[in-house]
């Protein structure tokens, strides 16, 4: 294999027309010229300069490499200029996967924060609920999945796999307004016994199932949904009642529905992931730092 710096010595030897003028113009000495030339010539096992009354010639060889090596030193610095404005996002992009609430909410906040500081950054976004998102993440089909877990339900990510915390997400009581408990600075969940319900995705679905079973008693499901505005409708409609994240009603709220905060649950947390080695890239840890800060911005004005 042929040292690409050494293409580039050459091609500055061929245009300045000897190893001097090539290390004045390189800044090098000329003996370290010299024996570049050399270790390229071995690499290439033939001859590439004949030396003409004081000068240089190309041999065959030499000058059929000349006619390569502009446009390999040229190439060559198109793509170390393209890798200098990735590395100091100038450029770039990164894909981002999140859960619809999320998508609705945190990812935009980070979206604009970002390309504020960075305007030339792309941002692809595509939707999964975990875990669905951190198999698309292993898989490689993304770059930084947020994600949210409840207690007990948190798979362990896996150690090829970090995650930066962004904030806890409290649930809330989605109920008609016109609910008997819709003016109610919070209730229990025990409260709610004998409702009829409207379930969510399935990881909401089975936290909620567990929180009504340690409250004391079996919810009566009766739609279930992942569509937000969905369950919001439904609710409004008077079909049951709901157990929302508070980052929904944050953005998309019926008007004829209420929420109230529910005592003594545990509240979900929302992650951003990405693989361990996808840190050391730029613009994802310029991500997960976004993420985690506008995260912090948000739980500090609750």
């Amino acid at each position: 294999m042929v040292d690409p710096r050494y293409i580039g010595v050459f091609h500055t030897v061929v245009r300045t027309g000897s190893y001097t003028a090539a290390a004045r113009s390189l800044g090098y000495s000329q003996p370290a010229v010299s024996q570049q030339m050399r270790a390229l010539e071995r690499s290439l096992g033939t001859a590439l300069f004949l030396r003409r009354g004081g000068g240089l010639e190309l041999t065959e060889a030499g000058r059929i490499l000349a006619t390569h090596a502009e446009s390999v030193v040229d190439d060559l610095t198109a793509a170390e200029n393209k890798i200098s404005a990735v590395r100091e996002l100038r450029s770039g992009s990164i894909r981002v996967c999140a859960f619809p609430s999320a998508s609705a909410t945190l990812v935009p906040r980070a979206v604009a924060r970002a390309t504020e500081e960075h305007p030339e950054l792309r941002v692809r976004l595509s939707e999964a609920e975990p875990p669905d998102s951190l198999e698309e993440l292993r898989r490689g089909e993304c770059d930084i999945a947020l994600a949210f877990s409840y207690p007990d339900t948190e798979e362990l990510p896996g150690e090829e796999v970090t995650g930066t915390d962004v904030l806890d997400d409290p649930l809330v009581a989605v109920l008609p307004g016109e609910h008997e408990l819709a003016g109610r600075e919070s209730v229990g969940l025990g409260e709610l016994a004998g409702q009829r319900w409207i379930a969510g995705c399935p990881r909401c679905r089975e936290y909620f199932t567990r929180a009504c079973s340690e409250a004391g008693f079996e919810p009566e499901i009766a739609f279930t949904t992942d569509d937000n505005l969905a369950v919001q409708g439904l609710v409004a409609a008077g079909v049951g009642i709901a157990l929302m994240p508070a980052l929904v009603l944050s953005f998309l709220r019926h008007p004829n529905v209420v929420g109230v905060r529910v005592a003594g649950l545990e509240q979900r947390r929302v992650t951003a992931y990405a693989l361990r080695e996808q840190r050391r890239i730029p613009a994802t840890a310029l991500m997960l730092d976004t993420f985690g800060r506008v995260g912090a911005q948000m739980r500090a004005r609750d």
